[in-house]
């Protein structure tokens, strides 16, 4: 039999699902229009907390915040913390300071870090009071480092043994304090009397192993060397390198401070490659619920920067006034030179950029990035200059022509590729980042090329 009917199948199986969804979508709309908040809560508890998360995103902004005043405590924790970061913060901004603190008391500590840190400070102050002194020590603890550091984004409960306990001793330990374990964890920290991290064992190893081996003796060695100071960024490229679950966190002393755990880490790297992608762009935010008002804001400025740039190549422009009076054409012919060289440098900075953020530019790395993109622009200028050259002879009727914007074109495919790398270097060098400033540099910079080496070889050639 053919495979018509399967696809048709799928197909049918894949509209009957985004069906049901609308009209799950429609059923959540209507619960909160006639307050059924019973309905709702076991609607929500239902589903995986990622879905029902989804789900009350996909509401407008009154029934959303409707939604989560109706359900107030039935809100389940762990739809809260699915919730993207405006919707969050949206959702706590609506409930109740009690009910906030309630939820604070359900969550790990990280979770916790990543609530308090949304509030203005008086209401956080409010809410920690709500709380108990060694549970709001503990709280504070995260907020006291910087924002994007590791301090703030780790879990402070771990699970920790001495060095001369058995694994019989670690695993009834775990079982007689499961409730102050951490809810997921994959090693068992291993510490010595200063608290100081000496190694891990992984679970498996853990449970592989006869009860009366101590654990210094199956422990391992720790890889990622991660610190509570530590950039979120650099500590997702251990968890990258190394393939890690997860990590323990240390002080400068290298006692044990708290973990890492892979889910909190991809939402770092996922954050990490949407602001560079938004950069590349000149673009500060893209919030599902940002305003035009915070559009303009967040784009005007470097809107503001392209403008003295454009001026820049039309001042170039502007040295060749005379030679474009003379030769119409070349007016005709300006802009495929400078849009073929954006694009070629355009593609240039998005593979140097993401190479940078991956860590693949350092050292001779780096040396052989600037080489490659030279020589792949000289390659691409030859192949294009060629077939331009070619296009604007017969269209023309102009062999000087011909040759000019060949040249042009050939210099200003070379020029793209070099400046693609070597800006965001050169801006990574000075301590800038390179996603930010590197677009606005680099396409400034082909367009010079373009327009001063085809307007200047006009010059020489046709005049």
């Amino acid at each position: 039999m053919s495979e018509l009917p399967e696809t048709q199948s799928e197909e049918h199986v894949e509209e009957e699902t985004r069906a049901k969804h609308l009209a799950l979508e429609q059923d959540v709309r209507e619960a909160v229009w006639e307050e059924d908040s019973r309905w709702l809560s076991r609607t929500l508890n239902r589903l995986h907390p990622a879905d029902a998360a989804d789900l009350l995103e996909q509401l407008s902004t009154d029934d959303f915040a409707d939604a989560v005043t109706l359900l107030g405590g039935q809100l389940p924790t762990e739809i809260i913390i699915e919730l993207r970061d405006e919707y969050r913060v949206e959702a706590v901004d609506v409930l109740p300071d009690k009910t906030v603190a309630a939820v604070l008391g359900e969550l790990d500590s990280d979770d916790v870090t990543t609530i308090l840190e949304d509030l203005e400070d008086d209401r956080r102050e409010r809410i920690l009071d709500e709380l108990a002194p060694a549970e709001r020590a503990s709280f504070e603890q995260g907020l006291a480092f910087e924002e994007d550091s590791v301090g703030r984004l780790m879990q402070r409960e771990y699970f920790a043994a001495p060095e001369f306990w058995t694994v019989g001793h670690a695993i009834d330990h775990a079982r007689d304090n499961a409730e102050e374990l951490p809810t997921e964890f994959y090693e068992v920290y291993v510490i010595d009397p200063t608290h100081r991290l000496k190694g891990q064992v992984p679970l498996a190893t853990l449970l592989r192993t006869p009860r009366d081996v101590k654990l210094s003796d199956i422990m391992q060695e720790i890889q990622s060397g991660i610190t509570a100071e530590m950039d979120q960024e650099d500590a997702a490229y251990q968890f990258q390198k190394y393939s890690l679950a997860s990590a323990p966190v240390t002080d400068g002393a290298g006692r044990l401070m708290g973990m890492l755990t892979v889910d909190d880490v991809v939402d770092v790297i996922q954050e990490e490659n949407t602001e560079d992608l938004l950069a590349l762009s000149g673009v500060n935010s893209a919030e599902g619920t940002d305003t035009v008002l915070d559009s303009v804001k967040a784009r005007a400025p470097w809107l503001a920067v392209n403008l003295i740039t454009a001026f820049i190549a039309s001042g170039i422009i502007s040295m060749f006034e005379g030679t474009i009076d003379q030769i119409v054409q070349l007016a005709i012919l300006m802009p495929v030179v400078a849009a073929l060289g954006g694009n070629a440098g355009s593609q240039g900075l998005a593979v140097a950029v993401r190479a940078i953020a991956e860590r693949e530019m350092d050292g001779d790395a780096s040396r052989r990035a600037i080489v490659r993109e030279t020589l792949t622009g000289l390659a691409n200028g030859v192949i294009f200059a060629i077939g331009v050259a070619l296009i604007a002879g017969l269209w023309f009727q102009s062999a000087g022509l011909a040759l000019t914007i060949g040249v042009a074109m050939f210099a200003t495919f070379i020029w793209a590729g070099f400046s693609g790398v070597i800006v965001p270097l050169g801006l990574r060098k000075v301590g800038a980042d390179p996603a930010v400033a590197s677009s606005v540099f680099v396409l400034t910079l082909t367009d010079v090329m373009a327009f001063f080496s085809f307007l200047g070889l006009a010059t020489l050639i046709l005049l």
